[in-house]
């Protein structure tokens, strides 16, 4: 019986599955804080430029 609870706790102990996981799921988050900052950075611009060319085709701007 302890036998089998020490080499499951070793196995539990060298499993790095979970830890790939939190790695995945860590990057994910970073990659769309990058992707919610850049688009928060450009939004305004990219809609000044719309504006500017809705503008110019003789349309009003919403």
């Amino acid at each position: 019986m302890a036998h089998r609870l020490i080499s499951a706790l070793l196995e539990f102990h060298r499993n790095e599955e979970g830890a790939s996981a939190i790695e995945y799921a860590l990057l994910a988050s970073l990659i769309a804080a990058v992707i919610a900052a850049v688009v928060g950075l450009l939004g305004a611009q990219v809609k000044v430029a719309y504006c500017a060319f809705v503008t110019a085709i003789g349309s009003n701007c919403p």
